[in-house]
Parts: C-alpha cells; sequence; structure tokens
C-alpha cells in the first residue's frame, strides 16, 4: 500500500486568490510529507510502504467559447482562454516561484469564461528529488546502498511525464482525458528549475523577465562591471545583482537579508553560468553566457522557457557574408537559415520563424539610442538581413563551397552558431525573440580575427553591444507583456496558459 498524506477533495473556486491559496496548502501538505519521509528513511527507519505524494491541479469546464472571444474579438489578451468547450487541465508546482503567474492565469480564466475553477490533488507523483528545498543534501550523506533502495520507496523522475508533446503541438489526449491548460505539466517544469540551478550555478528565483543571451565572455565581464556600477548607485531601478553561486550584491543604501547568506562563489564556473540585475517585479535583466555551439543554446533556451520570460534576445558575435560589411557592424536578423539540428525533431525546418516586429523594433531603437546616429549613417553600421547559423564550426572548410552556395541563396548577411536555435525554440515555446549580432571576423573575404585585432575589437565594442541590449529590454519592459504576448506565436487550439 502506498504511504501517502491526508486527502484533501477537489474544491470549487470563483476568487483566483482563494484558488492559489489552496494550491499553496495542497503543495505545502504534499512536499512536507515528501520531507519528513525522506528524513525517516536517511535516518534509517523503515516506512509503512511507498511514499508518495502528488502535485496539485487545476481544472476548468466550459461549454462555450471565451466571454471576451464573443463579445470583443480585437481587445483582448491572447492568452487566457481555452480553445472551445470541454474539461482542461494542469499540475502545478512550485506556488511559491510561480505564484503571481498562476494568479493571472486563474484569474483570466474565470474573467474569461464565467465558469469556476476546480482545485485538488492529481494522480502525478512528486518525485522524491524535486522536493528538496534550495540547499537540502541529506541524500548526501545515505551509503551507496541505502541510495540504492530509493526507487523502491520513493517516486523517481519519469521522463515520460515531462515530453514537450505539448509545446511542439503534436499532443493528442486519449479518450477520457483532459485537454492541457499549459504548455508544461508539473513535472517538466520541476526537471528544468533543477537543470537551471545545474548549468547556471543560479537560483531559479534570480532570473528575470528579460533574458540576454551571449556567446563570449567578454560581454559577461562588462555585465559584472555595469551591475556593480548599479549597486553602488542609490538611485539606480536595480535592487540586486545576483553572481553564480547565488552571490548577492544588493544596492548599497538597502540591508542585506537573510538568503544573502547561502551564496558563496563557486571554486569554478558552471556550464552557462548567468547573471541578474533584479528589478523587484521581477523585470529586470539576466544575462546567460550559452557558451559556443545549438547544442548550449537548445539546452538552456529548453529550461528558461518554463520560467515564462516576456523576451529573450542573442547578443552575439557573428561571421559577416557579405563584402560591404566591416568588422563591428551590427546584423539586426529578420529571418534564419536553420542548419543547427538541433530542433529539427521538434520543430520542423518547413516551420517559418518569422521576425517579431515589437522586438525588431525595440533593438532598431536601441541602436539608435546608444550609437546616437541616425538615417543613412545608421544604416552605415546596421544591416537587417538573413542570419545563417550552422553546428558546423569550420563550415568554411566543407569541400566545393556548398555551404556557401546555400548561404549565398537564402540571401544570408552574417553566420553564427547560436541565433537560429534561440529564435526556433522562442518560437516553439511561445518566447518572443530577437537577434542583434556584431560582425567579427570576414572568412569569406579574407578577414579574420588575429590577437592584436580582436583585442581592439572586443575593447571597442562590447560595451556598445552590450549597452544596446539593456536599452532594448527597457523599451520592450516599458511596452508591457499585452504587446509582447501576441498572437503571433499562438497556435490553432492553443493553451490558456502564457
Amino acid at each position: 500500500m502506498p504511504y501517502l498524506p491526508p486527502f484533501i477533495a477537489p474544491t470549487l473556486y470563483t476568487d483566483p486568490a482563494a484558488a492559489l491559496a489552496q494550491v499553496q496548502n495542497i503543495y505545502a501538505q504534499q512536499i512536507e510529507h515528501l520531507r519528513e519521509a525522506m528524513a525517516r528513511f536517511v535516518a534509517g527507519d523503515t516506512l509503512p510502504g511507498h511514499v508518495r505524494a502528488c502535485y496539485p491541479f487545476v481544472r476548468v469546464h466550459t461549454e462555450t467559447l471565451s466571454r471576451a472571444k464573443v463579445e470583443d474579438e480585437l481587445d483582448r489578451l491572447a492568452y487566457g482562454f481555452v480553445a472551445g468547450a470541454g474539461r482542461f487541465e494542469t499540475t502545478l508546482t512550485r506556488p511559491d516561484l510561480y505564484g503571481n503567474y498562476y494568479l493571472e492565469q486563474f484569474r483570466l480564466l474565470l474573467q474569461n469564461h464565467q465558469v469556476p475553477l476546480e482545485v485538488g490533488i492529481s494522480n502525478q507523483p512528486i518525485p522524491v528529488h524535486f522536493s528538496f528545498a534550495e540547499n537540502d543534501h541529506v541524500e548526501g550523506s545515505m551509503s551507496a546502498e541505502r541510495r540504492g533502495l530509493m526507487r523502491d520507496v520513493f517516486d523517481l523522475p519519469d521522463l515520460a511525464a515531462m515530453d514537450d508533446g505539448i509545446a511542439n503541438g503534436t499532443y493528442q489526449p486519449r479518450p477520457g482525458e483532459p485537454q492541457p491548460l499549459s504548455l508544461f505539466t508539473a513535472p517538466r517544469v520541476d526537471y528544468s528549475l533543477h537543470r537551471l540551478r545545474h548549468y547556471t550555478g543560479t537560483a531559479p528565483e534570480w532570473f528575470q523577465n528579460f533574458v540576454l543571451f551571449t556567446n563570449y565572455q567578454f560581454y559577461i565581464d562588462e555585465f559584472v562591471r555595469m551591475g556593480h556600477e548599479a549597486m553602488a548607485d542609490e538611485n539606480s531601478e536595480y535592487i540586486a545583482f545576483i553572481e553564480p553561486g547565488n552571490v548577492v550584491t544588493r544596492r548599497k543604501d538597502l540591508p542585506p537579508q537573510d538568503i544573502d547568506a547561502f551564496g558563496a562563489p563557486p571554486p569554478r564556473l558552471p556550464q552557462m553560468p548567468a547573471y541578474h540585475l533584479i528589478r523587484p517585479d521581477h523585470t529586470g535583466i539576466t544575462m546567460v553566457n550559452i557558451g559556443v555551439g545549438p547544442a548550449n543554446a537548445k539546452n538552456i533556451t529548453d529550461h528558461i522557457a518554463v520560467l515564462r520570460p516576456h523576451a529573450w534576445i542573442m547578443l552575439g558575435h557573428c561571421a559577416g557574408l557579405r563584402n560591404t560589411q566591416q568588422l563591428g557592424d551590427y546584423v539586426l536578423a529578420h529571418g534564419y537559415v536553420r542548419e543547427d539540428h538541433v530542433l529539427d525533431e521538434e520543430l520542423p525546418l518547413w516551420v517559418p520563424i518569422p521576425a517579431l516586429a515589437e522586438i525588431q523594433l525595440a533593438l532598431e531603437k536601441a541602436v539608435r539610442d546608444v550609437t546616437k546616429l541616425e538615417g543613412p549613417e545608421l544604416k552605415g553600421v546596421l544591416r537587417t538581413g538573413t542570419v545563417a547559423s550552422t553546428d558546423n564550426r569550420n563550415w568554411e572548410l566543407l569541400p566545393d563551397n556548398k555551404a556557401q552556395l546555400r548561404f549565398s541563396q537564402s540571401r544570408a548577411v552574417a553566420l553564427d552558431m547560436e541565433s537560429a536555435t534561440i529564435a526556433a525554440n522562442g518560437f516553439r515555446f511561445r518566447v518572443p525573440y530577437g537577434t542583434l549580432l556584431c560582425v567579427s571576423d570576414k572568412p569569406l573575404h579574407g578577414e579574420i580575427k588575429l590577437p592584436g585585432m580582436a583585442n581592439h575589437f572586443y575593447r571597442e565594442r562590447v560595451d556598445q553591444h552590450l549597452r544596446i541590449g539593456i536599452r532594448a529590454a527597457e523599451l520592450l519592459r516599458a511596452q508591457g507583456i499585452d504587446q509582447l504576448h501576441s498572437r503571433k506565436l499562438r497556435s490553432f487550439a492553443e493553451v490558456a496558459f502564457q
């Protein structure tokens, strides 16, 4: 027999705050059950059965289309309603982290459908690994033999409950099953939250809603400098700067908090270190050094997507493919050639990855604001065009120039290894995306980076390029999420949660 916490019956709610409070209550009860059982297991106790706790769920039954959709097609958000009549459901996790997000989704569902939300305990087990608190490492004190018994006593992560079929648009509920409310199930969210700690060296709680990606450490060095500079300014809009190891620097006029004591610089940087300029409402800026290559780009965006950021932007270096380009010129991507191959199974190549007007306009204005250039002078340093991304770092050496021919046919103006992947995953996960690259070499024209030239180039351009990215995030923040999360990224039968 399973060893379960007391049963909590499903309850109907017409108040979003009350529905959220019940989600919090159920989750806390289930997690506490797992933690108590784990403590007993580590101490050597024999538990009374297979330990099980389950995620809370939220469910809605509808018989009509949303009221907002019927009454005013033009004055509604692109999310917050289900696609038609039926039963829609999703499991939920970490209400401490997602509380405000859940509250908004609940509010919109109630407003748009005028039917109650049902909240209860699902049948989806919580893997014991996902019950540990941020600084818990209780399993480390067990012997190898005792750890081997865990799978007999506790539920472990089940990959079958974590695939991206909903986001990919391939999920088909079996007869009698509910339709999804969210792109991600609770186990999929928990899996990514744990991966983010591992890859970035920072807690998911610190991630902000505007994310900058880069493929060079020079940008991170400059971002760190800017972060500490902001913390020395009492008038800064940012209240804290977070570095790997959850090292917290508060703005100098603010007192430290208890959570700050848990941070410590890691002995070595994680694979894709993240840095966070914090605003109180989570609308600050996170920057991640994804390194080189599409595998890293897919990996990190797979996981950051569960945090539902408002936008992510790639700031990196690229090879200029046109003779008219100069080193240091910018490229604003308005299309992508996908030769990265890491998303071919999830997102077929025949799916177009469009440019998003809101991001494009913000990036172009940011270039104008930072460079102080206008008109022909601006066009002299900023080119809009197709960016090709490849998984072959030495594409120039392929025989018969076949790669060059393809890039020419595509009208590509720049080439890198990450931008198309980040844009494609933004499209797939409904996260607004954009790309602004800086030409650092021109291999087709014999202009390659030599050590002295490269150092001069980096010193001259990195600061400006980064300030452009930060300015773009500020412009997007000022627009508001209603403009960013538009219908452009929504499918025919879209989930209700943004």
